[in-house]
């Protein structure tokens, strides 16, 4: 059995990851953990995740909850992870992070932390998607320069980044398949005289609109044809079944700083 512990319990994530938890026998949930601010504080996790009682309540108390699982599972805010990855490096357990939007500082201490502890971090949980990244990079390596990329992604009002990371991600996937340097290729958006689209171009596209849970297309254009590749998410629990699942492989890993391509043994 694997203890998990799940940090930004009281968010949309946090519950589906307590809901979905329930269909994994090997895992279970001992601390459920938010912020000191949050009125769901002192609140059976299973009650707010609408699954019953589990008789685990949600605190504030982060150094207790990394005393009792073997895994940390984060979904909480950027500004949090430097120090969950701190607690759990001195515990020696292992950690999932699903936040994205961190800041350079935020990335140094994933960084500094996968030197004593296995980490999963990935722009993009739901294994779907990660399987889209391998497809992408293929396309993009086969279709060469001859094809313009434009990348949309849409999602709800209320997220805080913008484009999404996994958009970000997939515009690095097709600059690794056709061997540019994603950051001399991106624009961001488009606006005024901008002049004709110069050839090997990467567009990223960002739209926020009502509860959109994450759109995600690549496209692909050249004369006389388009290929599209998308990914529609209907639930929030995709996110939180390959968060879960990530959990399951990490559990003994060497530490080392690891993906969801590394998870579903995509890579190399």
């Amino acid at each position: 059995m694997i203890r998990i512990a799940i940090v930004g319990a009281a968010g949309r994530m946090g519950q589906a990851l307590v809901r979905c938890s329930r269909m994994m026998p090997d895992l279970q949930v001992v601390a459920a953990v938010d912020a000191a601010t949050c009125p769901l504080c002192g609140k059976d996790a299973g009650l707010i995740a609408g699954v019953g009682d589990i008789g685990i309540t949600i605190s504030h108390d982060l150094p207790a909850a990394v005393k009792a699982a073997d895994v940390l599972i984060d979904f909480s805010f950027h500004e949090n992870v430097p120090l969950t990855i701190k607690l759990a490096a001195e515990q020696r357990k292992a950690v999932i992070i699903g936040t994205t939007g961190l800041n350079p500082d935020e990335r140094a201490a994933v960084d500094q932390g996968a030197r004593m502890i296995p980490i999963v971090w990935a722009p993009n949980m739901s294994l779907g998607v990660n399987m889209l990244f391998s497809l992408v990079q293929q396309a993009a390596k086969a279709l060469g320069l001859d094809y313009d990329v434009e990348i949309t992604e849409a999602h709800h009002r209320y997220k805080k980044d913008a484009p999404s990371g996994t958009a970000l991600r997939l515009g690095e996937n097709v600059a690794e398949g056709r061997g540019q340097n994603f950051r001399d290729v991106a624009i961001y958006g488009r606006e005024g005289l901008g002049g004709e689209r110069p050839r090997g171009q990467i567009g990223i596209h960002a739209l926020r609109a009502a509860d959109i849970i994450g759109d995600h297309t690549v496209l692909f254009a050249t004369d006389g044809e388009r290929v599209e590749i998308s990914h529609r998410a209907t639930s929030r629990d995709a996110f939180a079944k390959g968060a879960l699942r990530a959990a399951q492989w990490a559990g003994g890993r060497a530490p080392g700083l690891y993906d969801m391509q590394d998870v579903l043994g995509l890579k190399k």
